[in-house]
């Protein structure tokens, strides 16, 4: 399981907080040209990265997710780069999911030959970062693209063959009205020119995170957050949407329809391994310590120019606690809509807090042992596990 943070972006949105480095569109040719090797330099970086951890790299789940920043923005010729180094280390491939996070933009810039291309490297599942179907939303949030430019991609996307295509949504902006969100996903689910629907969709509350412009915004009294009410709203509001288009919502932001659930991000949540490559990009292992097994959570400093001088020493590491440990996979396993077995949440919480759970709705049972958050209690699934644990 491999993820890869390209750390580049054409421009930053008003609500990112993710490490990332301009890289924007050159009108100059020296500029390019000083771009382009920024970008040589970088995946370079990343395979010597690679060939020094490749006995990190566990094989529990054969999967490989690039993303970002904006992973659309580098040539092909930094993929094969990539794709070639993690050959050599004896993960290359081919994969059961290789996700490629890219921008409307840069598909639409690069066309049909830069899609292709990606298939032909073995990537089957494209995320695109739509966000919203509204023009004045999406220059608020400063993305890159607007309403058409999303629908061409998404056809450029089509017309190539991806067989595995996610879109990204918002919600729970105070200028998004109930009526707008509806519009909003009823676009979305209308946006295949031939008439079929998302394979995937993920959808996630617009929050204010500390660095983010929209961080800056709040602290001058420029703009104010929606109200717990409204977000609440627009996630009942996507919740029923989607149920009745035959999405199922298999874990709080993630909606699939069936046989197209996320096999990368889902490892995640059952808290396998994985391994991560590139500047601000986080690891978690298991490992031996003075003869004892441990769990290792492992994490890049977000500094490209240290990253270039030296990929495998801007790494820093924390090893977890068996009450941290336990703590995080009962996080993670509780957003999904499989639950966690009640064999283990009754070993890890108290027993009396789980039955006032199951009394009051918070958790439910399955014919299979499983304990899980109902969707309707999903919106505030936070409280309910930090009541937990």
């Amino acid at each position: 399981m491999i993820y890869i943070h390209v750390p580049f972006c054409r421009s930053f949105c008003t609500y990112c907080d993710f490490y990332s480095e301009v890289a924007a569109r050159c009108r100059q040719a020296e500029d390019e040209r000083r771009q382009a090797d920024l970008f040589s330099r970088f995946a370079e970086a990343v395979a010597t990265e690679i060939k020094a951890r490749r006995d990190e790299i566990a094989d529990e789940v054969n999967t490989l997710y690039i993303g970002g920043g904006t992973p659309s923005v580098l040539p092909l010729s930094a993929y094969e780069t990539l794709l070639s180094a993690l050959k050599e280390a004896g993960h290359g491939g081919p994969y059961e999911e290789f996700t490629v996070e890219v921008n409307p933009d840069d598909i639409v810039s690069e066309g049909h030959a830069y899609v292709e291309r990606l298939l032909e490297l073995g990537v089957n599942r494209i995320s695109m970062g739509v966000q919203s179907f509204d023009d004045r939303i999406l220059k608020f949030m400063n993305r890159r693209h607007d309403v058409l430019t999303a629908r061409k991609a998404y056809a450029i996307l089509e017309e190539v063959g991806v067989g595995n295509i996610s879109i990204d949504l918002i919600f729970g902006l105070p200028q998004l009205s109930d009526a707008g969100w509806r519009d909003s996903l009823k676009q979305a689910l209308d946006i295949s020119a031939k008439g079929s629907q998302p394979h995937h969709i993920s959808s996630y509350q617009l929050s204010v995170e500390p660095g983010s412009a929209l961080a800056g915004m709040v602290e001058k009294g420029l703009w104010t957050e929606a109200s717990e009410e409204l977000c609440m709203r627009q996630y009942d509001i996507l919740c029923s949407t989607l149920r009745e288009a035959g999405y199922s919502h298999y874990e709080i932001s993630n909606f699939a329809l069936p046989g197209f659930e996320a096999r990368h991000n889902s490892a995640y949540w059952r808290h396998v391994p994985y391994a991560g490559f590139g500047p601000g990009a986080h690891s978690f292992r298991t490992g031996h310590v003075k003869g004892e097994d441990v769990s290792v959570r492992q994490w890049n400093k977000p500094d490209l120019k240290l990253y270039l001088e030296d990929p495998a020493g801007a790494t820093e590491f924390e090893v977890l606690t068996d009450e941290q440990v336990v703590m995080e996979h009962i996080m993670l396993g509780l957003r999904t809509s499989e639950g966690l077995p009640e064999d283990y949440l009754r070993e890890h919480c108290t027993g009396s807090v789980l039955d006032q759970a199951v009394h009051a709705g918070s958790l439910v049972r399955s014919s299979s042992g499983m304990m899980r958050i109902p969707e309707g209690r999903f919106f505030v699934s936070d409280g309910i596990i930090a009541g937990l644990v």
